[in-house]
């Protein structure tokens, strides 16, 4: 008696232990796909190309992402990124991921100039989302976990915006057309994020107890959300072929769906809400931040 076909595997890289694939990985499993998951550091984890791989997830981490010069594994995930792309397979960064698959293929990564983000917030998806296989489907403002103190500063050449927030402006874009690389977490449970904010150093200023507060309510929102656009990411992974090449709009040009001061005006008081200063922090140990 035949079994049936065998579930592709997704190979995902996990740079460090504080951000594991976590409830994403659960969604994708629960979306009929295998998961290979691997520590990036370890010897051998990272393949020297992705030849034969159904589909790829890059998870986030404390270092940053040119910091290869004290992570010489960084230069391997991101060489396997770039191959990724060129060869169009489905692909999905997460926070450094994201930053990862930007800086790979010639983008610019440095540190956020609107300071850090943290806790529970809003992205606004762009114009361009609207036909995206995975980002067409979702609210105009979903809901999303940020930790992060560098930032997407320059996407890839040929690269679409597809969400934006005034603390960050580019939190989603697609490269190619199987690649997606995320600024925000996803896969985070309220202990994960509540971890991050006992082990982060340089949250003095931040009223720490809300921003859990507020992760932890913001949680079954993020499932609700989220869980679909992993068992689409998980489709496209059984069926690339699926997925048409995405019209070459300029970055530029991706208007926000609805109007940009209202948005901006409402996600500026989200993050308002949620600390008491904004200060930029000192500079940063890799081992100091729990997540990228």
């Amino acid at each position: 008696m035949s079994s049936g076909p065998a579930q592709p595997v997704v190979l995902v890289i996990e740079p460090s232990v504080t951000d594991p694939v976590e409830r994403l990985g659960e969604w994708l499993v629960d979306a009929g796909v295998s998961l290979d998951v691997r520590r990036a550091a370890e010897p051998g984890a990272i393949p020297a190309d992705a030849e034969g791989i159904a589909g790829i997830v890059v998870m986030g981490g404390p270092m940053g992402a040119n910091d290869d010069a004290d992570y010489p594994w960084l230069g391997e995930v991101k060489a396997l990124l770039r191959d990724a792309v060129s060869r169009e397979v489905p692909t999905l960064g997460v926070c450094l991921g994201g930053q990862l698959l930007a800086a790979a293929n010639g983008g610019r990564v440095e540190r956020n100039p609107e300071g850090p983000e943290i806790g529970a917030q809003l992205v606004a998806k762009r114009s361009t989302a609207a036909q995206d296989p995975l980002f067409g489907p979702m609210p105009i403002t979903p809901d999303v976990i940020q930790w992060h103190y560098d930032a997407i500063t320059a996407l890839p050449p040929g690269a679409l915006q597809l969400a934006s927030s005034p603390g960050a402006d580019n939190q989603a874009f697609r490269l190619g057309r199987l690649a997606w690389g995320l600024q925000f977490h996803i896969e985070t449970t309220p202990e994960r994020v509540a971890s991050w904010a006992d082990s982060d150093p340089q949250l003095a200023e931040y009223d720490l107890t809300r921003v859990v507060e507020r992760s932890t309510a913001a949680h079954d929102d993020i499932e609700e959300t989220w869980r679909p656009f992993a068992a689409a990411f998980a489709e496209i992974v059984r069926d690339p072929s699926s997925v048409a090449p995405p019209r070459a709009v300029p970055t530029s040009s991706a208007a926000p769906i609805t109007d940009p001061a209202a948005i901006r005006a409402a996600l500026a008081a989200e993050v308002a809400g949620s600390r008491s200063t904004l200060p930029m922090p000192q500079l940063r140990r890799p081992e100091d931040d729990p997540s990228s």
